[in-house]
Formats: C-alpha cells, sequence, structure tokens
C-alpha cells in the first residue's frame, strides 16, 4: 500500500546532549586488598573477583559430591593464614591453662571427682530412696555394696547410688534444700505475705542450718578420728535427707492448717513421723561409718576400732540423729519465715 501523497512526514526528536563532567576526580579507587588465595586455586580466579565471585564447585568437580565440605576460597585463606593459626594456637593454650587452674583450685578445697560418685543417680533411684527415707521401717538390707575391683577379692570402692538403693547421694539432698525455699515461698504468696525478700531469708535460715550442721559433723570428724575423705561426704549427704520430711511437714500443715505454720495437731503429727522416720534411717545408714564390723574385708576405711572409740562413736551417732536432728528441722518448719517478715513490715 502507497502513503498518499498528503501524508504529513513524521517529526525527528532533536538530538540529545549529554552534560559533560567539569571536574574529573583524580583521587585513586580505593579497595581492600584480596585475601591470601591457596595456590591450588590461583587459577580458578575471575579477573577482578578476588575470589569473592567465584561459585562452589559442581557436582563432578573435586569437592562438589560432598557441596557441606565446600569452604569458600577466601574463607580457607583467612584460616590457612599464619597468624590467624597462631591465635587459634594461643587461645587453645589460654583455655587449657584456664581449666587446669580452676581444677587445681577447685581440688585443693573439695575432691570433684569424689562427688560425681554421689551425683551419678537415675529416676528409679530417686523414688526408692525417696520411699525409703519417708518409710524406712521395713527396708533390708542397710548394708551398702562393694565393687570388687581385684582378683584376690579386695574391695576397692562402693558402687554409685545409681546401682546400690543404699548407697548416700547428694542429688536428693540439693533438690529438696531448692524445693524447701521455693515451697515456703509459695505457701506466702498464696495467702498474700509473700515478698522479693522472703526467698533471702528461707535460702539464709537454711543455709544456716547447713552451716551448723557441717560445724558438728566437722567436730565429731576430729574427736571420733574419722579421717576418711570418702566417710565425711558420706557424712554430709545423710545431713540433707531431713529436708525430704521437712518438705512432707510443711507442705501438710499448710493444706490442714491454713499456713499457720505447724501448729495443730495435724501439722505436729506430721513432724513427729518425719522426724522419728529420718532418725531410724540415720541410725541404720550411718551405722556402716561411725561403727564399721571388725570383719569388714578389704577396705582400708573401716579399720578395726577400740572399745572406747566405738563406745563415743554409738554416743555421737545416737545424739546426731535424735537431738541435733529434732532442733534443726523443728527450726525449719516452726519458724514461720513470712511471718517474721510481715512483722518486720509493720513494726516499720
Amino acid at each position: 500500500m502507497q502513503r498518499p501523497a498528503y501524508a504529513i512526514p513524521p517529526a525527528q526528536s532533536p538530538p540529545l546532549h549529554h552534560p559533560v563532567p567539569q571536574h574529573v576526580s583524580t583521587v585513586p579507587q580505593l579497595r581492600s586488598p584480596p585475601p591470601p588465595v591457596p595456590q591450588n586455586a590461583q587459577q580458578q580466579q575471575q579477573a577482578g573477583g578476588y575470589g569473592y565471585g567465584q561459585s562452589p564447585p559442581q557436582q563432578g568437580q573435586p569437592g562438589g559430591a560432598q557441596g557441606s565440605n565446600y569452604m569458600h576460597p577466601a574463607f580457607g585463606g583467612f584460616m590457612n593464614d599464619p597468624t590467624t593459626q597462631m591465635g587459634f594456637q594461643m587461645g587453645k593454650s589460654a583455655v587449657a591453662a584456664g581449666q587446669e587452674y580452676v581444677e587445681q583450685n577447685i581440688n585443693r578445697y573439695v575432691n570433684v571427682s569424689a562427688l560425681k560418685h554421689y551425683f551419678n543417680v537415675s529416676n528409679a533411684y530417686v523414688i526408692q530412696k525417696l520411699f525409703i527415707v519417708l518409710f524406712p521401717w521395713r527396708h533390708r538390707p542397710w548394708s551398702r555394696q562393694q565393687a570388687r575391683l581385684s582378683a584376690n577379692g579386695q574391695t576397692a570402692e562402693f558402687l554409685p547410688p545409681r546401682e546400690d538403693v543404699n548407697s548416700p547421694d547428694m542429688y536428693i539432698p540439693t533438690m529438696a534444700f531448692v524445693t524447701y525455699i521455693l515451697l515456703s515461698a509459695l505457701i506466702a504468696g498464696l495467702h498474700g505475705n509473700f515478698e522479693p525478700q522472703l526467698l533471702g531469708l528461707t535460702f539464709s535460715n537454711a543455709a544456716v542450718i547447713i552451716v551448723l550442721e557441717l560445724v558438728v559433723l566437722w567436730l565429731g570428724r576430729y574427736f571420733l578420728n574419722i579421717s576418711s575423705e570418702s566417710q565425711i561426704y558420706d557424712l554430709v549427704a545423710y545431713s540433707g535427707y531431713k529436708f525430704v520430711g521437712v518438705i512432707a511437714t510443711v507442705g501438710i500443715s499448710a493444706v490442714f492448717n491454713a499456713g499457720k505454720g505447724t501448729g495443730g495437731w495435724v501439722g505436729w503429727g506430721v513432724f513427729g513421723y518425719a522426724f522419728l522416720a529420718n532418725a531410724f534411717f540415720l541410725l541404720r545408714s550411718l551405722k556402716y561409718v561411725l561403727l564399721p564390723s571388725d570383719n569388714t574385708p578389704g577396705n582400708p576405711s573401716m579399720q578395726t576400732i577400740a572399745r572406747g572409740q566405738r563406745s563415743r562413736r554409738t554416743q555421737f551417732l545416737f545424739i546426731y540423729s535424735y537431738v541435733i536432728q529434732f532442733a534443726f528441722m523443728w527450726w525449719l518448719t516452726a519458724l514461720d519465715v513470712s511471718g517474721t517478715l510481715m512483722k518486720a513490715k509493720g513494726g516499720k
């Protein structure tokens, strides 16, 4: 089809004129130097990329089959840098020296390896041990099982709590101590007496009991010539089982006495049972520690003791199980920390 003669030709746009910069910066372009690249990757670098624009190896290339093990060339060069490796070695040496220093200073006062034995527990052991502490009347036997490690039948150590229900542990005493503090705060909160400082007061009250009992145990160890390190740990472990009876007393008393402490027949009845159960449990359990048998085979920590020493240890066992435990359990149950706090606030 031909264009008509009267058609107007299309208009043409004027030419574009780009602005010409008047000043050209003479400052050279700055860029960070490229990181060191391994020799086997130098041929793979792209022009001007310095290794940053490279793609990971594909399937069929070296390292392509294991995508998770691929390391970027820049990162690999950083790890292979001598300065970086020297820094890693210095950091590793500093951490190892710090751990060794801490272990040496802690072991100077506390035998960490011996404490691990007392925390080697299981769920079945915890349930059985709690039942024995609360209902020790028909439990038999009370003797601990010994691990025979030599061919001649000589015993080297006792089985851990996980393998022997009669073995003392520090897991239940520790958890009972924490539960006692939380339970006291919970009961105070249910009756509108909770204050943040109540946690500190309850903790201080229980901590004073523990410190006093440790002092008594240390004096008993000194005067009764108990030189074995494992035996003093056994005494410390057994001293914490009273918190189980204290928790039962505080909890039941709060339910039946409306949070009025241990007062009332129900509270004092539960307290009396918990005290007698704990005393009987300690008498049976501590007998092997304070009154070892004369014919105990192969245990150097249980040597034959004289008749006078045996009599003194029997008296200490009776006083510790009945007199001292009664005083401390009464202190923990009858002392109303929340009431003391409210009186202190009202007096101001």
